[in-house]
């Protein structure tokens, strides 16, 4: 999959690895705030979220170690981090990318500008409530968490070797339960039938 980037704004930029790393595993992981508690998942919850969920713990301890040139290792040694194969410095790179523009996709999500969907993914809900020079930003803001977002679920597949590229809709189909379980109130959602409701106004 291609990555299609814009220019990053100056802040992003001077942004810290460390400061991201705060903000990935938090992105499918846990609510804003809280811990990952009474999720209701579509479909097979505890053995397919099991291993997902693992395996993306897996994915962000390895972006952990990008985080430094160097790290600690649990005897207390100071190592130097390896080179990471093409596979893993896709994902990398990708969870990177979720950390840099989440607060522009935070931010356009409370304005109900953008909504998680039913398929683990966001779409532009009220494109025409952007302000005309912020337009091409937030249509590249969208595609880009959505390739991320894909980059991601793919390599969960391609790691666990108990999920085939046929568990895909499935993964989908988790993340976007584990999504809407997280948003915050007045976000916009999609449920699995296809309605787009606010948050407030889920069961």
């Amino acid at each position: 999959m291609s990555f299609s980037h814009l220019p990053l704004k100056p802040d992003k930029l001077m942004r810290p690895l460390g400061l991201q790393m705060v903000l990935l595993l938090g992105f499918f992981l846990t609510g804003c705030g809280g811990p990952l508690v009474g999720v209701t998942v579509v479909d097979e919850r505890t053995a397919l979220e099991n291993q997902v969920l693992g395996t993306y713990q897996e994915l962000n301890q390895q972006v952990m170690l990008v985080a430094s040139v160097r790290y600690i290792d649990p005897k207390g040694k100071l190592k130097q981090t390896q080179e990471l194969p093409p596979g893993k410095k896709n994902v990398v790179r990708a969870l990177q990318r979720v950390s840099f523009n989440k607060d522009d996709l935070n931010r356009y999500k409370s304005l109900g500008i953008i909504g998680e969907n039913n398929e683990g993914g966001v779409t532009l809900l009220e494109p025409d409530k952007v302000e005309p020079a912020d337009r091409a930003f937030v249509e590249n803001l969208v595609k880009e968490e959505n390739e991320d977002r894909l980059v991601i679920m793919d390599r969960i597949i391609e790691t666990n070797e108990t999920l085939s590229p046929t568990d895909l809709p499935r993964v989908h189909k988790m993340f976007a339960a584990l999504n809407r379980d997280k948003a915050l109130k007045g976000e916009r959602i999609q449920l699995d039938n296809g309605q787009w409701i606010q948050k407030d106004t889920a069961s």
